[in-house]
């Protein structure tokens, strides 16, 4: 499990396709200290776990359910990426209860500049769209974050400057693919009144 609040951005050091599967391995200077195999880390959002460790880098391994659902398989040697280890018992929660499970893809649509922040908009898939809503909370390649407003299938953002500084937000460019976890309390709910014939 994870909080959503980004610790590093990490570099995609080498990619290696191992039958349908890619092996990925992450150069990080902070995350990667202490780091142990099979711990799990989130990579733009999604939940790896480590399969190999050297010191300032990790290996993970993503399979093709992965590579299908989030846009891991998009990625290339020298991208930038955010990477959060798993929370430890006792620590504050700062951002919100993020599993790592990735929903799917979203677009971006809009990058709007103000004064003291942007607004960022997003395309979702119709089938991830009701999960959203005002003011509700959701993961975007791994960043937690507020839903500032909703128009029909799009949803924005407010990224304030510490988060455009230390996540890969400041890389983002109208048409890029990130990936989308949302909120895991309306799944439930959903699932729920499902059983009970509602």
């Amino acid at each position: 499990m994870f909080t959503g609040l980004v610790e590093e951005i990490g570099t995609v050091d080498r990619l290696k396709e191992e039958g349908g599967s890619v092996i990925m391995t992450v150069r990080a200077r902070k995350t990667s200290r202490n780091l142990k195999i099979n711990e799990s880390v989130a990579v733009n959002g999604v939940c790896l776990t480590v399969i190999r460790w050297t010191r300032g880098k990790f290996q993970v391994q993503a399979v093709e359910e992965t590579l299908r659902k989030t846009n891991l398989g998009k990625l290339n040697e020298e991208d930038p990426v955010n990477l959060e280890r798993a929370l430890l018992p006792g620590e504050r929660l700062g951002g919100h209860f993020v599993l790592g499970h990735v929903d799917g893809v979203a677009r971006v649509t809009k990058i709007q500049p103000r004064k003291s922040s942007w607004m960022v908009w997003f395309a979702i898939p119709k089938r991830l769209a009701r999960y959203l809503i005002p003011v509700g909370s959701v993961a975007i390649d791994g960043v937690s974050l507020t839903v500032a407003s909703i128009k029909g299938r799009e949803f924005g953002v407010s990224i304030i400057p510490h988060t455009m500084d230390v996540t890969t937000f400041k890389f983002l460019k109208v048409g890029d693919e990130v990936n989308v976890e949302c909120d895991m309390l309306g799944k439930y709910v959903e699932r729920l009144m499902r059983a009970h014939g509602r």
